[in-house]
């Protein structure tokens, strides 16, 4: 099964040359790291930059550089600052062609719930709602279960809602998935993880067809 970073050098392939991309906090900021180089692609953080670049290396970091989970980040020459009103006109006038985002859950029809558990002081919803509402291409960065071994691709979430309908793919530690009418559709398997193993870790309803390819990463 894929790691943390294995899980973002596969949705690097997801992203297209020319394309303006979201990365969220968690996994899909590890994204620019892997995409390729003959491609360009401006990475847009909603605390007011667009233009970042791969993480800094250790003693060039940047304190008055960072993401919207306050880690530090480069920028690429070119870069551009600006206000959250501009930040989320930007998102939400749909100027954003992938948003790539970690979930806490994913049902199958594309529900996800990421900002909240109840019982849990969060500091507030940030601006995965905004993101949700106004992206047409979400592809969802988590590991296929919780701490506890419980799968967190179900049939219905049972944590508060951040979007509805919203998912299109999703890319765990053991497979790449689709949102389809009928149930996630696997369409790939992480190396050396079976279908079997995926079924066993997946609540909701696994759709299955043909042969599974194991992911190129």
């Amino acid at each position: 099964m894929l790691d943390k970073n294995g899980i973002a050098k596969r949705i690097a392939k997801e992203v297209k040359d020319g394309y303006y991309v979201n990365l969220g906090i968690g996994i899909p900021t590890l994204v620019a790291n892997f995409v390729r180089d003959d491609i360009e692609v401006e990475f847009q953080s909603e605390n007011g930059i667009l233009g970042m670049g791969p993480f800094p290396y250790e003693g060039e970091e940047d304190a008055d550089l960072i993401n919207a989970g306050k880690q530090t980040i480069t920028a690429l020459d070119g870069a551009s600052y600006f206000d959250s009103a501009m930040s989320f006109s930007m998102i939400r006038g749909q100027h954003v062609d992938l948003t790539i985002l970690g979930a806490m859950e994913v049902a199958q029809n594309g529900d996800i719930a990421n900002w909240k558990i109840p019982g849990r002081l969060v500091k507030g919803m940030g601006g995965a709602m905004d993101l949700v509402a106004s992206a047409e291409n979400i592809i969802v960065a988590m590991m296929h279960t919780n701490k506890r071994g419980e799968s967190k691709l179900l049939e219905r979430c049972k944590l508060p809602l951040t979007g509805v309908r919203c998912v299109k793919k999703i890319v765990t530690n053991l497979a790449v998935l689709e949102i389809t009418s009928e149930g996630f559709k696997l369409l790939e398997r992480a190396p050396g993880v079976s279908i079997e193993e995926i079924k066993a870790a997946t609540e909701g309803t696994l759709v299955v067809q043909g042969d599974i390819p194991e992911m190129i990463l």
